[in-house]
C-alpha cells in the first residue's frame, strides 16, 4: 500500500514530511545533531570527555583531601614544573575548573569534535597538547620572569594551575584555518571575543598570557594541517566531479564545447 501524504507535498511521505517541519531532516536541529561528537567519528573528542565527566564525578563525591591532593600534584605552577614537568603537564590536564561538566562538552563539540572530523584523531590530540604545553610554559616562563624582576610575589608560583582551556582553544584556532574565509573570520572573532571576556572576568596573570598563547599556537598549525598527510590541498580540500563524456562521432565535436576541453567540475567540500 502506497504510504500517505498530505496536500502540497508532491508525494513525499507523512514521516518525513513531518521531519522536515519540526526541523528533524534539514532544519537547524538536524544540523546540530550531525556535529554532535560519537564514539565512530570522534574518539578522542568522546574518550577526552569520559575521561574529564570521570575527574569531575571525584571532585563532587570523592574525598575532599584525596581531590585536593591529587589537584595539587597536578598543578603546572611554576614549582612543580620544576620539579616535576612531566607529570604536571600530563595530569593538569585530566580536570575541569568548577564543578559543572556539561560546558565542558559544548566547548569540545564546537572545536575539537570538527577538528577531528577533518584530520583525524592522533593530529587533533597533537593540536590539543600542543596548546596545552605552549600556554602552560609560556604563561609560566612570563610569570618566573615577573617574580624575578619584583612585579608580582613569589606567592603566584604556587598557585593552583590545571585545566583544559589551553588545548580547547589551540584546537579552536587550528579549525579556523580550515574554514572559508567568511568563517574564518567568524572562528577567529568569537575566540578573541572569548578570550576578551575571560580576561574581564578574571584578571589572573596566568590566564591572561596562557589563553592569548594557546590560540595562537593553533593558529600556527594551519600550514601543516593544511598540508599534512591525508588532506587535499586548499583549507577546505576539493572533490572532484568527473561527468560522463560526451560519445565521439566520426568528424563531429561535441556541442557546446571546445576542442580538447575536459568535462570535470570541481567544487569546494562545506
Amino acid at each position: 500500500m502506497a504510504e500517505a501524504t498530505p496536500s502540497g507535498t508532491r508525494g513525499v511521505p507523512v514521516a518525513r514530511y513531518a521531519g522536515l517541519r519540526l526541523g528533524l531532516r534539514g532544519g537547524p536541529l538536524h544540523w546540530l545533531l550531525e556535529r554532535l561528537p560519537t564514539p565512530s567519528r570522534n574518539p578522542f573528542a568522546v574518550g577526552y570527555l569520559l575521561l574529564l565527566a570521570g575527574t569531575t564525578a571525584l571532585t563532587q563525591f570523592g574525598d575532599p583531601q584525596l581531590v585536593h591532593q591529587l589537584q595539587t600534584m597536578s598543578s603546572t605552577d611554576g614549582h612543580h614544573l620544576t620539579s616535576t614537568p612531566l607529570r604536571s603537564l600530563l595530569m593538569s590536564g585530566l580536570w575541569v575548573v568548577g564543578p559543572v561538566w556539561m560546558p565542558y562538552f559544548w566547548a569540545f563539540a564546537l572545536t575539537v569534535a570538527p577538528l577531528e572530523r577533518r584530520v583525524g584523531a592522533a593530529r587533533t590530540a597533537g593540536v590539543f597538547a600542543a596548546g596545552h604545553v605552549v600556554g602552560t610554559l609560556v604563561s609560566q616562563g612570563v610569570v618566573a620572569v615577573a617574580v624575578a624582576l619584583g612585579r608580582v610575589g613569589p606567592s603566584i608560583l604556587d598557585e593552583l594551575d590545571i585545566g583544559i582551556s589551553y588545548g580547547v582553544l589551540a584546537c579552536l584556532g587550528a579549525m579556523a584555518g580550515l574554514l572559508s574565509r567568511r568563517g574564518r573570520v567568524l572562528a577567529l572573532a568569537a575566540a578573541v571575543l572569548l578570550v576578551a571576556h575571560q580576561l574581564s572576568e578574571d584578571a589572573d596573570l596566568v590566564t591572561a598570557i596562557g589563553h592569548p598563547t594557546a590560540l595562537l599556537a593553533g593558529v600556527a598549525l594551519w600550514r601543516p594541517l593544511r598540508r599534512g598527510p591525508g588532506r587535499p590541498r586548499g583549507p577546505l580540500g576539493r572533490l572532484r566531479l568527473r561527468l560522463p563524456r560526451a560519445a565521439k562521432v566520426p568528424g563531429r565535436r561535441p556541442r557546446g564545447a571546445a576542442a580538447g576541453a575536459g568535462t570535470g567540475l570541481t567544487a569546494p567540500v562545506r
